[in-house]
Parts: C-alpha cells; sequence; structure tokens
C-alpha cells in the first residue's frame, strides 16, 4: 500500500459517516481484521467523530452538564485515537522486523503512524474545507478564501503523502529505522493524575 491508498481509505470513511451525519450512529469496519486497512478505516472514524464531538462542544448555548459529557467522549476519544496510532506502527514494526538497519540509518522525527495520523486529520480538513469553499449559502469571499485554504491543505496532503512514502521506503531498505515510543498520557491514569489519586 502507498499513501494514496490511505488517502482513499480515508475519504471513504469521511463519506460514509456523512451520508447518516452523527456522531451516535453505529460503526461497522468494511474491511478484515488484522489489515493495515481495517487499522486505517477505524482509525478515520475515530478522527471523524472527534472532529463532530469537537462542533459540538462550541454550540454557545451547549447545556453545561451535556458540556461535561462530552468532554468525557472527547477524551476518551483521544485515547482510541493514540491506541490506534500505536496498533498502526506495530503493524509497521512487524511488517519491517526483518530488515537489516544499514551503518549510518537515522531515525525519523516521527513515527510512519503518527504522520498517517495527520493525514487523516488533513482529509477531514479538506472535506470540510470544500464544503465551505462550495456553500451556496456563504459570500462570494467567503468561498474564494476557503478556496485558497483547501488549494494549500490539498497541497500539504501532496506533500505529507510524498515524504510518507519516502519514510516507509527508507525503513524497507534499512537506512532509516523505528523507534517507537508509547504514549504516556497521564491525565487518564489513576495513578499518576493527582486529582485522581487524592480522591482515593
Amino acid at each position: 500500500m502507498k499513501s494514496q491508498d490511505y488517502n482513499n481509505i480515508f475519504d471513504k470513511v469521511i463519506e460514509k459517516y456523512h451520508v447518516i451525519d452523527s456522531v451516535d450512529q453505529p460503526f461497522e469496519n468494511i474491511y478484515n481484521k488484522n489489515t493495515l486497512e481495517h487499522l486505517l478505516y477505524r482509525k478515520c472514524w475515530i478522527d471523524t467523530v472527534q472532529w463532530h464531538y469537537e462542533d459540538i462542544i462550541r454550540l454557545p448555548e451547549i447545556d453545561p452538564v451535556e458540556a461535561l459529557s462530552l468532554k468525557r467522549k472527547i477524551d476518551a476519544s483521544n485515547q482510541d485515537r493514540t491506541d490506534m496510532v500505536e496498533y498502526i506502527d506495530s503493524y509497521f514494526l512487524h511488517k519491517y522486523n526483518d530488515v537489516t538497519v544499514k551503518e549510518g540509518a537515522t531515525i525519523n522525527t516521527e513515527s510512519p503512524a503518527w504522520a498517517i495520523d495527520r493525514l487523516s486529520i488533513l482529509a477531514l480538513k479538506i472535506y470540510h474545507m470544500n464544503e465551505e469553499a462550495t456553500r451556496e449559502t456563504a459570500s462570494d469571499d467567503h468561498r474564494q478564501k476557503c478556496q485558497e485554504k483547501l488549494n494549500v491543505l490539498l497541497e500539504q496532503r501532496n506533500d505529507l503523502s510524498s515524504a510518507i512514502d519516502d519514510l516507509l521506503e527508507d525503513i524497507s531498505e534499512g537506512k532509516k529505522y523505528m523507534k517507537v515510543y508509547k504514549q504516556m498520557k497521564m491525565y487518564n491514569d489513576d495513578e499518576l493524575n493527582p486529582m485522581l489519586y487524592n480522591k482515593k
């Protein structure tokens, strides 16, 4: 698979979500388990639902109790997102496990999965910016400004896609190597967040 395949999966997820366009809709993964496609589809679904959680919680008239409940969902979604990134990195670690790392090989600033995470978010930005660039109820000036932003996002996706393909190729050839650090989120942990463990 190449990054264009990832982008196609992300676009498919986002289109699927917007058929019903509800954060409460059921989720069904269309890909077989234990495949990269399955992980990418699930990852982008989490991102897409969270995108809309973030929209809802910014409603000025939102009920405070509803907002707190939504904040809890966003926290849980963030943890799911991190977990999925780590699953994707585990896939690549396994895939390139037998590669002989060349002398002088270097490590990248981020793992493949965290770069792919940014690609998933870019797909969401592109979808929604395109909505604004073509929204008939918006002014011409609004649509023009959004089209300019959309053009930048599309260029950014091309650049990031190319960089991901280059990174994975370098890893496959032993020119770079993966070193993955688990995301040690402290605020979700009863043993690490003082606001939680002091309440015990």
